[in-house]
């Protein structure tokens, strides 16, 4: 119990410093955009959809089904909302619990000694960890690991009480519904139950490959009981993953190039060169952990295309070493055995107070157990017998198939995965790997006879572990916060950690650095419609807005279906006065569907808001029924997400533009309905209050609205107009001129307000607005002519000629401002005063 708790204690300490940390990368995804954590959101839907929120069936699904993680963090965000540091919590829990039961499960293997320890520490140690740890989407892998060891644990103990009893066959059922469990916190779960099977019949039973097929032919009734334990694990294995296939619409995934690009070649050679050569990549990061990264997606390993390419060396030497291990231990076995790290010979007692035994012997393919006793490995019983410990051949075939078999989901074996290396994928797979080390170790240091040496092997083991831990602080600093860890990624995947990057600079409004790493991104690889797109962005949010437009077109014709680029486009082509453009744009972006899309709900959004921005071009153009039929469209096809405050809103506009008041006054309940606090409802819902005769009510929701946001010029404006219109003229004036000072840059806050000003024949002060005014729109004829009118009143007869003449100039077929000139013209003449027309 104590190499239990020691373990446990390292794994825990060793992350303490990631509760601090913030969510990254994957973590905004998964939880903190994923509306099945909401509590509004029905639970059962986490049973319906992937892990990211997306329905299973649909098309552009990753069809990760990890029910039982996403369970965990809809508990995480009931208890704690989007708090990071109960999300960590829970994962620095479980890896210390996974680290326990791993060192549980290798004591049952080593023994009660040193070995153990070294196995358990490793394990709590080992940098790989790091992601699956420290980033909180990892919580699926440390789950599944979790339930991986109690499965492997009931199997253990099912061996170990194999008959016919109760008590038998509840361990088994107890070893079905963990790995069950297993595979529903994530997919390469259920692959303990081949593990399983490994261990019964080559650890428990101790078969070498050459005894497995007499022992189903010369079948004896003691087979039975294995041979029944086989064909189950097989039934219950088969039935998961069926169970799985059908459940995500009998479907694989489909993932874009840049997250697999050896998947995505054409070449049968660069393909099966690169998937044969990744694996021997993993194994370098299990082995020498030195370099580490968030994300090893598109170039991050360049693809293998020829057979003259040199790392096809560090292929066939993987291979070549593995065939070789894994012979050394499925071969028959030799004459020395290891019990408890000392060595035997034939079953002798041999430098230690206990025995071992040799290999079971064979008669008929008779089987043997070799857990002869119910007794701690290593430690006496109150019987004179002790356990017998599995030999090093047996461990390492143990070991190799908890290192290999987990990994095979990743191999691009079976189907196409969505990634190139992924670190936290390996959590499982590094147990095999430091049951594989310890072994290693152990039967190194039962071989040499020097003292030195034997104590050389016990520090080399001791050092790796204290640079592993030191390594795993280390790199938990870079999963502190997203700058850290992108900056950190810069060396493997410079493409997308600088795009990245640029994303969290723009956050923290350094523009020009973020502009720099979005094109660092782009000079890697240039046609990323997602770096062109955040790009053409932040160009647009600075007004630069030809070079934005430039990267909206290039971010749509490197993904077409890119729905938020035809958005902005529509955006800036409205505001720049070509509405024929943006409404080919706005239509053409809502004509995308959502198949095979990473994330449908996102671009449901950018489509539904496609359609709100062409409602507003038909409502501004006039055309009030043409937009109350794009806006219902839009209703249709709005994703759950999708605040539809502004929607209602317009709605109610239209049907208020058009006479409708009943279905005005619903749309705008809707629209406060659903944001109580939406100010611009709270403002038309008074407008349509005071018109319908309401106007005590009326006046509650403009006096709302300031409320809700007291520096809002806007909201003042609107209050200003209703006491204007009630002839409260003292009232209306305050309100005016405090909204033009609130909003002193807004043109229509500026002109409305001189002329609430001008109504309230306060017409110093509507002079110095409309100046204002005229000077935020130089080039707007009405703001002229309205300067030039109230020059016109306050004796300024000379600059009212001006204003006169520039608004003319203008829109030279105003009637009201030629019949105001001509006024002018006959007052300035009467006072003798020099005009142009002489």
């Amino acid at each position: 119990m104590i190499a239990e708790l020691v373990s446990s204690a390292l794994g825990l300490a060793l992350y303490l410093n990631t509760l601090s940390a913030d969510f990254c990368y994957d973590d905004s995804r998964a939880i903190k955009t994923n509306q099945d954590l909401l509590p509004e959101t029905p639970w059962t839907h986490i049973f319906y959809n992937d892990f990211w929120g997306t329905l299973l069936t649909h098309s552009g699904s990753h069809k990760s089904y990890r029910p039982l993680c996403t369970l965990s963090f809809r508990l995480n965000h009931a208890i704690g909302g989007l708090n990071p540091w109960s999300y960590h919590l829970v994962n620095v829990l479980l890896h210390a619990t996974v680290t326990g039961l791993f060192t549980s499960f290798s004591k049952i293997l080593l023994g009660d000694g040193y070995w153990t320890f070294m196995a358990g520490l490793m394990f709590a140690s080992h940098p790989i960890h790091t992601e699956a740890v420290a980033g909180i989407v990892g919580r699926a892998d440390v789950g599944a690991s979790l339930f991986f060891l109690l499965s492997l644990l009931c199997y253990i103990k099912h061996c170990s009480t194999r008959g016919y009893t109760v008590r038998t066959w509840g361990w088994f059922l107890g070893t079905g519904l963990c790995a069950g469990c297993s595979m529903l916190w994530k997919e390469q779960g259920v692959t303990v139950l081949a593990v399983s099977a490994v261990y019964d019949v080559f650890v428990f039973h101790r078969l070498k490959m050459n005894q497995i097929l007499p022992a189903i032919y010369k079948f004896q009734r003691k087979n039975l009981s294995l041979l029944l334990s086989i064909s189950l694990l097989t039934f219950w294995g088969t039935s998961l993953l069926g169970a799985r296939l059908y459940w995500m619409g009998n479907k694989p995934p489909s993932f874009s190039n840049s997250d697999n690009p050896a998947a995505d070649s054409d070449s049968f050679l660069v393909r099966t060169l690169t998937f044969f050569y990744l694996p021997t990549q993993n194994l370098w990061l299990l082995l020498c952990p030195d370099t580490l990264s968030f994300d090893w997606s598109m170039d991050a390993v360049p693809l293998l295309r020829t057979l003259c390419d040199w790392r096809n060396l560090y292929t066939v030497a993987f291979y070549t070493g593995l065939l070789l291990l894994a012979y050394s231990g499925l071969k028959s076995a030799g004459l020395d055995k290891v019990c408890n790290g000392k060595s035997v010979s034939n079953g002798k007692q041999n430098a230690n107070g206990h025995s071992c035994h040799s290999d079971v012997e064979y008669q008929d393919a008779e089987l043997k157990p070799s857990f002869a006793s119910k007794v701690e490995n290593g430690i006496k019983s109150s019987g004179a017998h002790s356990t017998q410990l599995p030999s090093t051949e047996n461990l390492v075939v143990l070991s190799l198939s908890l290192l290999i078999i987990p990994f095979i989901p990743a191999t691009n074996l079976f189907f196409y995965v969505g990634f190139v290396i992924a670190e936290r994928v390996l959590y499982i797979p590094s147990m095999g790997f430091c049951l594989l080390v310890t072994v290693g170790a152990r039967a190194l240091y039962v071989k040499v006879q020097k003292r030195f040496l034997k104590s050389l092997i016990f520090y080399a083991a001791a050092t790796l572990i204290v640079f592993y831990g030191l390594k795993t602080a280390v790199r938990n600093r870079d999963w502190q916060n997203e700058e850290m860890l992108y900056r950190s990624g810069i060396k493997v995947n410079p493409a997308k950690a600088w795009g990245n990057l640029g994303n969290v600079l723009k956050s923290q409004s350094k523009m020009s650095e973020a502009e720099s790493a979005y094109r660092n991104a782009l000079y890697y690889r240039s046609n990323m419609a997602d770096m062109l797109y955040n790009l053409g962005l932040l160009l647009q949010e600075n007004s630069r807005f030809a070079e934005a437009l430039h990267y909206y077109k290039l971010a749509i014709g490197s993904r077409p279906t890119l729905a938020s680029a035809y958005l902005n486009t529509g955006i800036i082509l409205m505001n720049q006065g070509k509405t024929e453009e943006a409404r080919r744009t706005f239509l053409k972006c809502s004509e995308i569907p959502d198949e095979n899309l990473k994330d449908p709900h996102a671009h449901r959004s950018s489509v539904t808001s496609c359609l709100y921005n062409l409602g507003k071009l038909y409502h501004e153009q006039g055309h009030y029924e043409d937009a109350l039929i794009v806006y219902k469209e839009a209703i249709q096809k709005m994703p759950r997400q999708f605040a539809p405050q502004s929607l209602y809103n317009m709605m109610g506009e239209a049907y208020m533009r058009l006479n409708k008041l009943p279905e005005a006054e619903h749309w705008y309940m809707e629209s406060l309905k659903s944001k109580t606090d939406h100010i611009p409802a709270h403002l038309t819902y008074g407008k349509l209050l005071a018109l319908t005769g309401r106007k005590s009510e009326a006046e509650k929701f403009f006096l709302k609205a300031i409320e809700l946001d007291p520096t809002k010029g806007n909201c003042y404006m609107h209050y200003g107009q209703f006491l204007l219109e009630e002839a409260r003229l003292v009232e209306a004036a305050e309100m005016a001129k405090k909204a033009a000072e609130l909003d002193s840059s807004e043109f229509d806050v500026v002109f409305n307000a001189a002329h609430m000003l001008r109504q309230a024949s306060l017409n110093e002060a509507a002079e110095k607005y409309y100046d204002l005014a005229a000077r935020l729109r130089p080039n707007y004829p009405a703001a002229l002519m309205n300067l030039g009118a109230i020059l016109h009143l306050n004796g300024r007869l000379q600059k009212a000629e001006a204003n006169y003449l520039r608004a003319l100039q203008l829109k030279p077929d105003d009637v009201i401002t030629q019949s105001n000139l001509r006024k002018l013209w006959n007052i300035m003449e009467k006072q003798g005063l020099k005009t142009s027309k002489t």
